[in-house]
């Protein structure tokens, strides 16, 4: 008798342990897109300033107002087809829990203006291509700076005089 009840133990805590995985399973259903920031693991939603748009995490699904009401698609709209996720600001909507987002809309637009940027953020992914991508801007970059930087004037002055081994100047011929 005393094994019967043991075993019976033994069932209901493996039985319990295999609903609580279930549980967890079902509970992780949505997860951050490789463009989201880092550090946010509890959230449903991200508003996007430079589009005013909203992500929603859990339904992988854009919410963005056109034609005279709110639209969720996997994309953006046609006119937004080129902006950047990975460098465009998102803010993380902490404090709201429910379906409706752009129910402060009007608050998000005002707080958030487009081109808001709050603190900095890192990516969970790194941008397809990236390596690619961050050499090419990179060396865009220097040689912009290098010729915004470069001085004509300092160039011009030694322009046309020559030196001697000894680094004295010899006058101009």
């Amino acid at each position: 008798m005393k094994t019967l009840k043991l075993i019976a133990a033994g069932l209901i805590l493996f039985i319990a342990g295999v609903l609580q995985a279930q549980v967890t399973i079902n509970v992780n259903v949505g997860s951050p897109p490789l463009w989201g920031p880092v550090g946010y693991t509890d959230v449903r939603y991200y508003y996007l300033p430079d589009v005013e748009a909203y992500y929603d995490i859990e339904t992988s699904m854009f919410i963005y107002y056109g034609n005279g009401r709110w639209i969720r698609k996997s994309h953006l709209p046609y006119q937004y087809r080129g902006y950047d996720l990975y460098h465009g600001y998102k803010v993380v909507l902490t404090d709201f829990h429910g379906n409706d987002p752009y129910s402060h809309f009007k608050e998000h637009r005002v707080k958030y203006v487009k081109g808001y940027r709050g603190q900095e953020q890192k990516t969970i992914g790194d941008r397809p291509g990236k390596s690619r991508y961050k050499a090419k801007y990179q060396s865009k970059n220097e040689r912009q700076y290098r010729n915004a930087n470069s001085s004509r004037s300092g160039r011009d002055k030694d322009r046309g005089k020559s030196h001697d081994n000894k680094g004295g100047k010899k006058k101009h011929r």
